[in-house]
Parts: C-alpha cells; sequence; structure tokens
C-alpha cells in the first residue's frame, strides 16, 4: 500500500468518524457541547490537513518523476558523431541524423512539408502526441480525429423526426430528420526552440526526449488556452467564446461565488444521456472555493476520493481542472459540465519539424521549429453546459 492511498483511506475514516460522531450527538441534543464542538472541528480539520497532505504528495511524485528522468541516455557503444542508435532505421534514421546536421536532406523526400519541413516520424509523434495529452487537459477529455485536408466537415442531426398517432386509414404525417454541418478548419501553431551546437553534437544528449518535451509543453500549453478562450482569429474559437459552443445550463445566485444548489442546477440542465460520462472542468480557485462548501450542519460537503489516480467528484461526476478557466467573477463562466466526446479536436496530418542552421550560427546555436495544423468545435453544443456567474 503506498503512502498516498493510506492518507486516502485514514482521511475517508476520519470523515466517517466525524459524521457519526455528529449524528451521535445531534441525537441527544441540537446544541454541541463546547466540549463535543472542540472535538468535531479537530476531526474537521484532521480531514482537510490530510487532504492537503495528499495533494502536496501527488505534487511531489510529479516532481519528482520530471527530475528522475535521465537527462541523456548511457552510451553503451562507441560515440558516432551525434547520430542515432542502429535500432532507428529508415526514414526515422535519416530524419533524426538531419535534425543533428549528419543527413543528406533529399533522403526525407518522402516525409517532405510543403513549407520547407519535414514530418515527424511515427514513433515521435506519438511520444509528442503524449505529451500534450500531459500539458492539455482538453486532449485527454475531447474526441481527437486525424484528417488529411484543410477543412473537415462533419455532418449533425439538426432535428429528428417524431410519430404521429392516427385514426383508421388516416394519412401518415411526413416528419424527416432534418441535418447540418460543422466544419473544421485548421490554424497553424508553431514555435521555435534553440540548442547549443555542443549538446547538439554530444551523442550522449537524447535529442528526441528533450524536443518532445519541450514542444509537447509549448504546444499543449497553447492549445488548451485556444480550445478555451481563442478569438478564433488565426487561432481555433474557444468552447467558452464560440456562441455556437457550449450552452448555457445554470446561473449561480450571487455574482463572485458559488453554492452547491448552482452546482446541481448545472448538473440537471445536462439531459440525462449525456451525463453518463460527463465531467466538471474548472480552475483551481474554483475548486478551492467548492472544497469548502459546507451544509446546514456546518460539515463540508465534498466527499474526497479514496482511490488512488481517480480524481476527485463531484454529484459522482470526475473534475478536472485548467488554468485558463475564468475565475468566479460577474459575467464570467467559470465551470463547463458535460461530455466532452462532443468536442472534437481536429489535426492536420503530422507535425511538422524544421532545422535552421544559418539563422543563429554567430552564437553557436541551432533552430529548431515546430509546429502543426489543428482546429476544434462543440459538435453538440447540448452536450456541454456553463456554469455562469450573475452580473452585478
Amino acid at each position: 500500500m503506498t503512502k498516498i492511498t493510506e492518507l486516502q483511506e485514514k482521511r475517508a475514516r476520519i470523515w466517517k468518524q466525524a459524521k457519526n460522531f455528529l449524528d451521535a450527538k445531534q441525537k441527544e441534543s441540537d446544541v454541541l457541547s463546547a466540549e463535543d464542538n472542540a472535538t468535531y472541528e479537530k476531526m474537521e480539520q484532521d480531514v482537510v490537513d490530510l487532504g492537503k497532505e495528499i495533494d502536496r504528495r501527488h505534487k511531489q511524485e510529479e516532481i519528482e518523476a520530471t527530475l528522475n528522468q535521465p537527462t541523456s541516455q548511457a552510451i553503451t557503444n562507441a560515440p558516432t558523431n551525434g547520430t542515432l542508435s542502429d535500432k532507428q532505421t529508415g526514414y526515422a534514421k535519416d530524419f533524426w541524423q538531419m535534425m543533428r546536421g549528419h543527413a543528406v536532406v533529399d533522403a526525407l523526400k518522402e516525409g517532405a512539408d510543403p513549407d520547407g519541413g519535414f514530418l515527424v516520424p511515427d514513433e515521435f509523434e506519438q511520444q509528442l502526441i503524449q505529451k500534450l495529452q500531459e500539458a492539455n487537459v482538453m486532449r485527454t477529455i475531447s474526441h481527437v480525429i486525424q484528417t488529411n485536408s484543410g477543412e473537415h466537415k462533419i455532418p449533425v442531426v439538426a432535428s429528428e423526426g417524431t410519430a404521429a398517432w392516427l385514426d383508421e386509414e388516416a394519412t401518415y404525417t411526413e416528419s424527416n430528420t432534418q441535418f447540418s454541418q460543422v466544419s473544421l478548419a485548421t490554424h497553424k501553431l508553431g514555435t521555435l526552440i534553440k540548442v547549443s551546437e555542443e549538446l547538439l553534437n554530444d551523442s550522449a544528449f537524447d535529442l528526441m526526449t528533450y524536443l518532445s518535451g519541450e514542444f509537447g509543453r509549448r504546444l499543449g500549453n497553447a492549445e488548451e488556452q485556444a480550445f478555451l478562450i481563442g478569438t478564433g482569429t488565426n487561432q481555433p474559437t474557444g468552447i467558452l467564446t464560440d456562441t455556437n459552443g457550449a450552452s448555457v445550463g445554470a446561473t449561480a445566485a450571487k455574482a463572485d461565488t458559488l453554492t452547491f444548489d448552482d452546482l446541481i442546477d448545472l448538473f440537471y440542465s445536462l439531459k440525462a444521456p449525456y451525463r453518463q460520462n460527463a465531467v466538471f472542468l474548472m480552475s483551481d480557485d474554483t475548486v478551492k472555493t467548492i472544497r469548502k462548501l459546507k451544509d446546514k450542519n456546518d460539515q463540508y460537503i465534498w466527499q474526497p476520493s479514496v482511490q488512488a489516480g481517480q480524481p476527485d467528484r463531484i454529484l459522482n461526476c470526475p473534475v478536472y481542472t485548467s488554468p485558463y478557466m475564468p475565475t468566479l467573477a460577474a459575467g464570467n463562466k467559470p465551470v463547463l459540465f458535460g461530455d466532452f466526446n462532443y468536442y472534437w479536436i481536429a489535426d492536420r496530418q503530422g507535425r511538422t519539424f524544421k532545422r535552421l542552421n544559418e539563422l543563429y550560427a554567430v552564437t553557436g546555436q541551432v533552430g529548431f521549429l515546430g509546429s502543426q495544423r489543428v482546429d476544434a468545435k462543440v459538435i453538440l453544443p447540448e452536450a456541454i453546459k456553463t456554469l455562469s456567474m450573475t452580473a452585478k
């Protein structure tokens, strides 16, 4: 049993004891004695403190995992002037030799990009996608597709046909299903990384891991921001800014704070079939506010997770966070709730890399350009709802 699991079970056990203690004392008297109140508050504080410790240990594990990743691969054979392992062959080997400056560009024609770069090899594409998912919560919960065209049209049912009761020998009423289309275009996202020539020529330097991590972090953060609050100008229109995006499910009673009733209203604003796979998305500040909500008996409403690796839940639905979700302020939409399988992210072809040999030569560096073409939209607005704050 891991320490985190042990702490989660301890937190759940103390929480249960606190509720049982309060129930028993309230049966004896409507008002707790000073001693009983102090005992209950101590148990309640233990639950809060354990929750903080669990969060700290989760973050500590993430940091340690990052720091413990090798910064280079052990040299198990003679240095090869920066070329790759014999395990990589064909296009992948030529690609990375080109990135290090040792390949003949003519050998890479099969992966040439119209803009002058080269499509990344399949194994690196998979590694980069994983890095994007780590840095972009929207790719984790949404539906991702690949497309080879500049525009991808998705047929959507706009209105459904219905049945009607008929008299004997009466004429059937015509009722057809109406279809519409949602178009996904392409928007270019790119970034530039500079690497020193000394580091690049060091055969122990794992160029693929470094570039995948750095490109993944940069592209992932930019994607997540655009997917949520993008302007639509040279970038996707955000789910919160798109007039055809998520629809308003509920409005909070106050302009700068939430009640649990607001969350219940949001929950039931979503049709039951969509609630089966629905998740909450909000900022850490909003989560913190919700975690402090108490019922009329001054008990915390939030039920902490006791299963390692599983997110905490609200109304039995997973909760995810993003730093790009709005705060609790008048007129904002701080909470999204719905089935994000109806939010589609379209990647056009593969991601492209380009090596810049001369631009930074005077400083002893080599530049690497990374780019991708992507768009995203809500396919069915009724599947995702927002909680809006009332205007002052």
